[in-house]
């Protein structure tokens, strides 16, 4: 086994070690989620825990690592009788993304239970991590079904398998940790809300912390045992204050004052339900026990806070993660007793030296605001707040490129889909086979049996029940018996956005609206679980805005600065998307793509622009690319561009209004190729 990197060792990132040492002191605090860019430590701060963590002692022999003390009642495989407990070391389980359920929540023998009525049980990682770390690398990048399985356990505490009506239970008991990188894609609010704790990391803009963690990483590449050595004494002092934290934590009282801190904190932030006031509660005492007191100060309240609230105050992915700072102070000293806190500032960092603010807290907000102003909303004195004009008035030409303008507000969009049946990744959007969903068939199964259909395996059993020999009421089921269920559910799809950025379409007033229909399907698109691409085309050419991805806020924020003016290059912006599909075909060929074409349909630029267009709208529809045409175009006079470019690409065309769900102008359903008909 490597030796892992020295916890101790770690330079700076006093936030991400001090909410990993909290969940030592104290699981109950429900865990942490490290969110942050690449290269900044997660994963090695992570692995660096284990070794800092108390053996545990185990009941010999049983794979679920019950305590000899008190073992589960219902563990498979007891019960167990009184023994001397084995110490071992803590274990630190990984979570691979591409993990099937079975490898987490475990197995049964389907065959075994069926023709001898037993349960043979195979346990997965939650039975593994049990009394341990449960460690899930990109996090978000997990299938949701997956997510709730894990983050079920973690809250209940024990995991369960249902199989044709045979269940098992055993307790599963860990401390959670999970890493993203936000640029891949957003947690939904309601997991985000699962883990106790969110820290920010990012890397050191300091250049002498920088060379320090090259230093450091270099030698212990060079000789990890030799490198770990020399930080052997700092270890051993830091499991020792864990034990010590651990030791004092229930003793220390968390008395009425401070808990109305707490509850005012969250209301005053407006956090859904109840979960955060536990955690922050649970937190607070973690902090008061790691600095060695025996009452929760108003301090470890703020601290906790800051720790505990951010990720849980997002709605949706365009909201500003973060704490008001300002308002938070303004919040504990109206809801506490007034306290003097010009003394020595408490010990909250991992080091032993804390700054007061505390780590796990994110910039205040420059405006002293906990919310962001929605985009176009009255008080957003931006530039693009100009009056409207248009791009033909008096003393403009139509050709100039004008400032970004803000994006109109949000609305809840009709649902867009892809027609026929996909084999996908799971989501919300379109129909598809899938690992869960309503049961439509059955097949023989194809390697592990995973999802048993009961009926049809009883079917192709009975008539060979007189050949095989059965004398008594047991059913005699053979392999070949076994008969796969077949789901239907919902897939995620790709959604590639074409968006006209062109003069036509640079009046502020609808380039505004334009924008916050967008905005509206990609909110859509987070909520269903959808990669999203942006491809944008102006003046002479098209670009790819933002490449297909599962970050819908990297493609809002794109959306805001896009500046409009110039001619209408169609074409190159229909075969920039080509392109972009085509790509992506062959590193996804089980994604289904959704063209979205946001424009009024005037083609302009170039020899035969109407001409160019309608071939690359046909080159579409040749690969059964599924799309959609928001048709922008506005005023009394209207040429119906929008609705031929719909029909060349096999399409159907929207108007905003009638994208809108609470709109009674029109009905959008399965993108089911109007132009098919026409």
């Amino acid at each position: 086994m490597s030796t892992p990197y020295p916890f101790t060792a770690i330079v700076g990132q006093d936030d991400l070690r001090l909410g990993l040492l909290l969940n030592a002191v104290s699981p109950a605090v429900g865990g942490v989620l490290v969110r942050g860019e690449k290269g900044t430590a997660k994963s090695t701060a992570v692995r660096a825990l284990a070794a800092l963590m108390p053996e545990v002692s185990v009941v010999p022999g049983c794979r679920f690592s019950c305590d000899p003390v008190s073992p589960d009642p219902a563990c498979p495989d007891g019960p167990h009788t009184e023994a001397a407990g084995v110490s071992r070391a803590a274990r630190t389980v990984e979570l691979p993304v591409g993990a099937s359920e079975d490898r987490l929540v475990g197995a049964l023998d389907i065959e075994r239970a069926l023709s001898e009525g037993v349960k043979a049980f195979e346990p997965g990682l939650l039975a593994d991590a049990h009394r341990g770390i449960l460690y899930v690398d990109e996090v978000n990048l997990l299938h949701d079904h997956l997510v709730d399985l894990l983050l079920d356990a973690a809250a209940m505490g024990a995991s369960y398998v249902e199989r044709e009506g045979v269940s098992v239970r055993h307790a599963a008991r860990f401390l959670l940790v999970g890493t993203m990188n936000p640029e891949e894609g957003e947690l939904r609010p309601q997991l985000l809300d699962r883990f106790g704790l969110t820290v920010e990391v990012a890397a050191s803009r300091d250049t002498d912390e920088r060379v320090e963690v090259v230093r450091r990483r270099l030698a212990y590449d060079d000789d990890p045992e030799g490198f770990a050595a020399r930080w052997a004494e700092e270890e051993t002092a830091l499991r020792e204050r864990i034990a010590g934290a651990r030791a004092l934590l229930p003793r220390v009282v968390l008395g009425d004052g401070v808990l109305r801190q707490i509850a005012a904190t969250c209301a005053a932030f407006e956090v859904d339900g109840m979960r955060a006031d536990i955690v922050m509660a649970r937190t607070a005492t973690a902090l008061a026990a790691w600095a060695g007191r025996e009452e929760v100060t108003a301090d470890d309240v703020r601290q906790a806070a800051l720790l505990a609230l951010p990720h849980r105050r997002r709605r949706n992915p365009f909201d500003a993660p973060g704490l008001d700072e300002d308002k938070l102070d303004r919040t504990l000293d109206e809801a506490g007793p007034q306290e003097d806190n010009d003394g020595d500032d408490p010990d909250p960092g991992p080091d032993g030296g804390g700054d007061g603010g505390g780590g796990g807290g994110v910039p205040p907000q420059a405006d002293g605001d906990d919310r962001t102003p929605p985009r176009g909303s009255e008080g957003d004195d931006t530039p693009s707040q100009a009056p409207e004009s248009a791009p033909d008035a008096p003393g403009r030409s139509a050709g100039a490129e004008q400032q970004p303008v803000a994006a109109a507000e949000p609305f809840r969009t009709k649902t867009l889909s892809v027609p026929g049946l996909g084999e996908g990744a799971a989501g919300r959007r379109s129909r598809a086979r899938t690992a869960h969903g309503r049961t439509t068939g059955s097949v023989r199964p194809q390697g592990a049996l995973t999802k048993l259909h009961l009926a049809a395996t009883v079917q192709a059993a009975a008539p060979h029940q007189h050949a095989r020999g059965r004398t008594g009421r047991g059913l005699v089921v053979r392999r070949d018996d076994l008969r796969q269920a077949t789901r239907e559910g919902r897939e995620g799809n790709l959604v590639l956005f074409v968006v006209d950025a062109s003069g036509s379409m640079a009046a502020r007033q609808r380039m505004s609206a334009v924008k916050g229909a967008v905005l509206s399907l990609l909110l859509d698109a987070y909520q269903r679980r959808d990669k999203v691409g942006l491809v944008t085309f102006r003046g002479k050419e098209a670009d790819v805005a933002l490449p297909p991805t599962s970050s819908v806020d990297a493609a809002a924020a794109r959306l805001e600065s896009l500046p409009t003016g110039g001619r209408t290059p169609l074409a190159a912006g229909l075969l920039k998307a080509h392109d972009v599909l085509r790509v992506e075909r062959l590193r996804d060929p089980s994604r289904r793509p959704l063209l979205v074409v946001v424009t009024d349909g005037r083609a302009t630029g170039g020899p035969e622009p109407v001409a160019l267009a309608g071939r690359a709208g046909r080159l579409h529809r040749s690969e059964g690319t599924a799309s959609v045409v928001v048709d922008c175009e506005s005023g009394y006079v209207r040429l119906g561009l929008a609705g031929e470019l719909a029909r060349e690409l096999g399409g159907t065309a929207v108007t905003l209004d009638e994208l809108r769900a609470d709109s009674i102008a029109g009905l959008v359903k399965d993108v089911t190729a109007a132009g098919r008909a026409a």
